[in-house]
């Protein structure tokens, strides 16, 4: 332990403990519930919290005076290989199917215990979904996020749904049924739902990349009906046209990566 602790920086590891700390919590903190969640003393983090709001890590709400995560972080992630790979590839491709279907489409990955958006392919239908990049959505309650699930590692799995908001507050028989959902989504490279985030939106999402992959991310379409003609350069599309455009547009991401 000695050796391991030969190195140690005690005030780099209160800037990761905060960030962490704070990327974690749904809702910003003050400094004195930072301090008790890592216990410490307010007065041990109070210059590391000050330092990492003047840099831009963090972003201090007015009146409560409580922080929370900025940007900063996924923007300087954005510019780091494997996502900025996944981003070259996909975008093309993702912008071919958004004018073939007339419908927006989003690419997730994993990111701690959520699903977040790293790229999206606005739709030029004037009426269409789009979900911003950056967005942090449950992996339990999405169709991204359940396929990012379905094909991850077991012990992966059970770290997500421990961590889950949604999959704790989940009725009994519905979390006894999650393995054997799960199982099916990996077995058909497929997750549908009724979208968490509007009423009326069905959302689709396949892989892309392989089961347990290094590279695993996730394609998704939310379909929302509108009273709209469809447009000239688009041709009406039902469900099995919809999931089976994605299912070969994240096979040509795949292939490209």
């Amino acid at each position: 332990m000695q050796e391991n602790r030969k190195y140690a920086a005690p005030a780099v590891e209160k800037v990761f403990d905060i960030l962490e700390c704070l990327a974690e919590q749904p809702v910003p903190m003050s400094q004195t519930e930072i301090a008790k969640k890592l216990g410490r003393s307010s007065n041990e983090i109070y210059r590391v919290l000050v330092n990492l709001e003047e840099r831009g890590y963090l972003i201090r709400e007015g009146r409560s005076g409580t922080y929370r995560v900025s940007l900063k972080l996924y923007n300087l992630s954005r510019s780091i290989f494997p996502i900025e790979q996944i981003r070259r590839c996909a975008m093309p491709y993702m912008d071919d199917f958004a004018v073939k279907t007339g419908m927006s489409c989003h690419l997730c990955v994993l990111y701690q215990s959520q699903t977040m958006v790293i790229v999206h392919a606005s739709s030029p239908s004037p009426v269409s979904l789009n979900i911003a990049e950056g967005s942090l959505l449950s992996t339990v309650g999405t169709a991204s996020g359940n396929i990012l699930l379905a094909n991850s590692k077991k012990s992966v799995q059970d770290m997500l749904l421990a961590r889950s908001a949604d999959f704790r507050t989940m009725p009994l028989s519905e979390k006894a049924g999650m393995p054997a959902y799960l199982a099916t989504v990996r077995q058909e490279a497929l997750a549908c739902r009724k979208d968490a985030l509007a009423k009326g939106v069905e959302s689709y999402a396949t892989l892309i990349g392989e089961p347990e992959g290094k590279i695993i991310a996730s394609l998704s379409v939310s379909h929302i009906q509108t009273q709209l003609k469809e447009m000239k350069h688009a041709k009406a599309l039902n469900k099995h046209d919809i999931i089976q455009e994605l299912m070969r547009t994240a096979g040509l991401i795949t292939d490209a990566l």
